[in-house]
């Protein structure tokens, strides 16, 4: 879709005042009533919500946002649902900061790198934001238990957003999970499921779930709304920069949703004014590990579609084989520019331990890819050094602290004496 049609297109048939008019499939076309339901029922493609830019454009400015919470909800008039203040279900998500990485800049010849550090989310991770746009629409509606399948990130944020919105949680894991991450479930008391088989196998199970029982699933049946809480991201990073789009954005990706909302939210925010007159589109780059790679591997073939994998890599947050949105990421990133890039086990770990090192932030397995794959590319001669980059940080080391345990020195004690320390350390 151009960037220079949402008006043109969207403005158009809502009532008045309110904002969403319709579900629309991403592969067809077709509309839907705004409901909880998993996919078009003509071809079974994505649903997009269908906002009325016009009315959009009335609500919005770079004023009342800046007036709004330091939370994800400044951005209510790009979201799919209308609340007061305490009808939401919000724990403070958002407005991470973006950190000028000067330090990992300088190790990569970047001098304009940015690091979006969703680390500090209230869970640890960027599920958060989704989360919270998903139980609040679930609670407006009357639905009394949310669930999800989940590689763990999810898991911890609808864990805890339940438990604060007053909801049961039913929370389908993989069995093999990272122990931090059901540790950080459990303590919230859900209904957890552990599942004997990979992510895209928990994510079927949901799938014929959702057909059977009047629970919300947030990757599933509110998929939808769900997915327009990550554009948060990218509505942030444009605000912290200035209002300013950046060159390029390297995302992880996993199923690929996020990575379509980030190019959505560029779009809405050029057509809404609410970057400086002239901004383009960033250039779209998303970063996968080796041992899960579907979608890297079709574009760097020239495919259009995906042909799933069983996943093998230490990178289990985004680990699956079978990604719902992998074609459109593949797609974005050829339309604006961007790669999809892999890297190792050892490259992951080596990110890991480089982000920590040069900027003080310790990411999970996922945020490694991500720095990986921004090295990778700097190595290979992608920017000339002044481009404006930013990278997202997803999720909090703590939560896959195993995946580099092993390489870390334990200290030999020392005697608490002066004598002692001198001996080992100043002379």
């Amino acid at each position: 879709m151009s960037t220079l049609s949402l008006l043109e297109r969207y403005g158009k048939g809502a009532v008045a005042g309110s904002r969403v008019s319709a579900l629309v499939c991403r592969a067809c076309g077709h509309e839907m009533p705004v409901v909880a339901t998993s996919s078009c029922d003509r071809c079974f493609g994505p649903l997009e919500v269908e906002y009325d830019y016009t009315e959009v454009s009335r609500q919005i400015s770079r004023a009342s946002i800046a007036a709004g919470p330091p939370t994800i909800w400044r951005y209510q008039a790009l979201l799919p649902l209308d609340l007061e203040d305490d009808a939401r279900v919000s724990l403070g998500e958002g407005l991470t900061p973006l950190i000028h990485a000067r330090n990992l800049g300088a190790e990569l010849g970047l001098r304009n790198l940015h690091l979006k550090n969703d680390t500090l989310n209230p869970t640890g991770s960027f599920k958060d934001r989704v989360v919270s746009v998903a139980v609040s629409w679930a609670r407006r509606h009357g639905i009394a238990t949310v669930a999800c399948a989940s590689t763990g990130n999810l898991a911890n944020s609808v864990a805890a957003y339940a438990a604060h919105a007053g909801c049961r949680a039913v929370i389908l894991v993989p069995a093999d999970l990272e122990p931090a991450k059901i540790l950080a479930t459990s303590i919230y008391r859900p209904t957890l499921i552990a599942v004997d088989g990979t992510y895209d196998d928990v994510n079927r199970l949901c799938v014929e779930l959702a057909d059977r029982v009047d629970w919300g699933f947030c990757n599933i049946n509110l998929r939808a709304f769900y997915g327009e809480g990550s554009k948060t991201l990218t509505f942030e990073t444009a605000e912290q920069l200035g209002w300013r789009l950046p060159d390029e954005i390297v995302v992880p990706v996993a199923s690929g949703c996020q990575f379509v909302k980030h190019r959505k939210a560029a779009g809405e925010l050029i057509d809404l004014e609410l970057v400086d007159r002239g901004s383009r589109l960033p250039r779209f780059t998303g970063a996968q590990a080796a041992g899960c790679s579907p979608v890297a591997t079709a574009f760097a073939s020239g495919a259009e579609t995906i042909t799933p994998v069983r996943p093998d890599t230490i990178a289990r947050s985004i680990a699956i084989g079978n990604p719902s949105d992998g074609a459109d990421t593949v797609r974005i990133a050829r339309e604006t520019g961007g790669v999809v890039e892999a890297v190792s086990e050892e490259e992951i770990i080596e990110g890991i331990e480089l982000l920590a090192a040069s900027e003080g932030i310790f990411a999970e397995t996922a945020g490694g890819v991500t720095v990986a794959v921004l090295r990778k590319l700097a190595r290979s001669g992608r920017w000339s050094g002044d481009e404006t980059v930013v990278a997202y940080i997803t999720g909090h080391g703590l939560k896959t602290a195993d995946a580099v345990s092993t390489r870390l020195p334990v200290p030999e004690p020392v005697a608490p004496s002066l004598r002692a320390f001198s001996e080992r350390f100043l002379n």
